[in-house]
């Protein structure tokens, strides 16, 4: 990253012909570089080195969004500039007279160049940055009604708050987090599962992130997810274990609502790294064997590829989070989301089993394009 930073400063000052555009393309990719050496080695010290949200949220949507941009551009730019060149060098061969001086504008292509690749990269990432930091104080509660056959009748308008992705830390932070609790208190839902990434990465924010699901009314049930893990997988676990707080860990819980025996399946996040959707189907499939005849089953998993082997099991209803619905998409079928999930947000159905993908109420990443962040409230009906 460092040397696609340094590749990029390199090709912005080589289009900037004037003094002050150059200060200011080396003193926005200086801050850039500055941000991320601080994030990487706060990180790797497990400091917790703090910076602003909004300096936070810029150093990412740079180097996720506006170096592969300028990047991109370059890349294809660059053979048409060739191109032109050797055209313009074979006709100056062949010129057999001087050519007379051409009307100058006012403003030149090489000046406007200069112009927009020392204003264009800063005015985008902060631009994108103000957005971000309003985003990141606000969710919106999707509601479904999911009709499910052979529900239990006792079972008929029971209720369900799922919350998901909080991603305590670098961005989800402060009032956000106490209107979450709030709003999930308001809801009064029969059962309030968790499913996955309570924290973002660091472990110092567990602590705070448990308070937090200990502050939701409701029975709650949680299980892990992949940015869980990131800094100390069996440290996480071992922590939630001994909070007190149910933590599914490819383990089961019955609880009863309105009187009535409901069965939720937690998933362990799958470490697998090759063949990933068929270690998420085989950790599915054990995970099933321990599904109870007499009481209504309901799949928690972080990842919605899980809903593949859980609609082959006949399973009524899967949970999941994983994708912030796919965080920046142009529409709802094009985006992040479909380019990386078959599921990525909101309903899906194959057959009798039903699939809800939450957007996820926090963020990793501070920026969102048709994928709000949302609690989701579920409602369940006899089909």
């Amino acid at each position: 990253m460092f040397a696609l930073d340094g590749i990029c400063w390199a090709l912005l000052a080589r289009l900037a012909n004037r003094t002050a555009w150059r200060s200011l393309i080396a003193l926005f990719m200086s801050a850039q570089l500055l941000g991320l050496a601080w994030l990487i080695f706060g990180r790797l010290s497990h400091g917790g080195w703090w910076l602003p949200k909004f300096v936070i949220a810029s150093v990412f949507i740079w180097h996720c969004l506006g170096l592969p941009l300028v990047l991109l551009v370059t890349l294809a730019v660059l053979p048409i500039l060739l191109v032109k060149a050797v055209v313009a060098l074979i006709a100056r061969r062949h010129r057999s007279e001087p050519a007379l001086p051409a009307h100058q504008p006012a403003w030149s292509r090489r000046q406007f160049l200069g112009f927009a690749a020392a204003t264009v990269p800063p005015l985008f990432t902060l631009s994108l940055a103000t957005i971000a930091m309003q985003q990141l104080n606000h969710f919106r509660v999707r509601r479904f009604v999911l009709p499910i056959r052979n529900l239990p009748p006792d079972l008929n308008g029971m209720t369900i708050a799922q919350v998901s992705d909080i991603h305590v830390g670098r961005f989800t932070s402060g009032p956000v987090l106490r209107e979450m609790v709030n709003v999930v208190t308001q809801l009064r839902a029969d059962l309030v599962l968790l499913t996955g990434d309570l924290i973002n990465d660091a472990l110092a924010d567990l602590d705070h992130g448990i308070e937090l699901a200990r502050s939701m009314d409701g029975p709650v049930y949680l299980i892990e997810g992949n940015h869980d893990l990131i800094e100390n997988g069996e440290m996480f676990e071992r922590r939630v274990k001994a909070s007190g707080i149910p933590f599914l860990l490819d383990e089961s819980a019955v609880v009863l609502v309105r009187g009535s025996p409901i069965q939720l399946l937690g998933l362990s996040w799958t470490r697998a790294r090759e063949n990933r959707d068929e270690a998420i189907a085989s950790s599915v499939r054990q995970l099933l064997r321990q599904r109870q005849p007499d009481a209504f089953p309901i799949l928690l998993a972080h990842h919605p590829h899980a809903f593949d082997a859980a609609a082959e099991a006949s399973m009524p209803l899967t949970l999941s989070g994983h994708t912030h619905g796919g965080q920046l998409m142009l529409n709802e079928r094009c985006g992040f989301g479909p380019a990386l999930f078959r599921y990525w947000s909101g309903l899906y159905t194959r057959g009798d089993s039903k699939l809800i993908v939450s957007n996820g109420v926090g963020n990793w990443f501070p920026l969102r394009a048709r994928a709000p962040a949302e609690i989701v409230h579920l409602t369940l009906v006899p089909l």
